[in-house]
């Protein structure tokens, strides 16, 4: 594991990591709903041999700051104001879950910056049923702040609509990762992410929702080979 490392970005401190060599192509990985960055250590291993891999913890998870204030459309703000604190005018990034939502929606609002999208169990900006549990104070983890939680669960309960539209937008080749009927997400919604997006396709590994974490390998063999 690198060493953590924090920068200011939208008016808050962001926790981060790094690694692979500095010339190497920059890629961002954003974590789910009550992750943190360590969340990635094994992808980041595999990564790090060909990318310059940057490992974000979003507002109100891990040792970025909690400042109160949750909304994907803050975490989109933190994360482009994140590529702009270190530099980086474009990147591929791959996001899981409530980071997927958040990569959708950078990707959306800045297309040029994105070079390759990856969307693993994405949520589609679609209402559910049954609804999210919503918190309403905190748990005996506390390695996020609940109040995250409850933002987050509470708008993908009634989601904008609109995001449809962004992924008209997005001009980067797009891979969504579905989990398979063992995911909590609706793997048709994903299905139609991958048929909006112009340069998007769907491939599907049957380990649920943690793809990543639960078949780590076959997760890599798709996203290396799509890099």
């Amino acid at each position: 594991m690198t060493d953590l490392l924090d920068v200011e970005a939208n008016g808050i401190q962001h926790a981060y990591r790094v690694s692979g060599a500095p010339a190497g192509p920059p890629v961002l990985l954003l974590h789910g709903l009550g992750g943190n960055g360590a969340d990635w250590d094994e992808v980041v291993a595999a990564l790090a041999a060909t990318h310059r891999v940057h490992v974000l913890d979003l507002r109100g998870h891990g040792h970025s700051d909690w400042p109160g204030e949750y909304s994907p459309e803050l975490m989109r703000d933190d994360t482009l104001a994140f590529l702009d604190a270190l530099g980086l005018g474009e990147v591929a990034l791959i996001g899981h879950s409530m980071g997927a939502l958040v990569a959708y929606l950078v990707a959306g609002a800045e297309p040029e910056r994105i070079t390759r999208l990856v969307l693993e169990e994405p949520p589609a900006p679609d209402p559910v049923h049954p609804r999210r549990v919503v918190p309403t104070g905190p748990a005996a983890d506390d390695s996020c702040d609940w109040r995250a939680v409850a933002a987050v669960r509470s708008r993908l309960n009634a989601p904008d609509p609109s995001w449809w539209k962004l992924f008209d937008a997005i001009t980067a080749p797009t891979l969504v990762v579905a989990g398979g009927p063992a995911s909590t997400l609706s793997q048709d919604g994903m299905a139609a992410i991958a048929d909006r997006v112009p340069d998007g396709r769907l491939v599907t590994i049957e380990a649920g929702h943690l793809v990543h974490a639960t078949r780590p390998a076959e997760f890599l063999a798709e996203v290396q080979r799509f890099l």
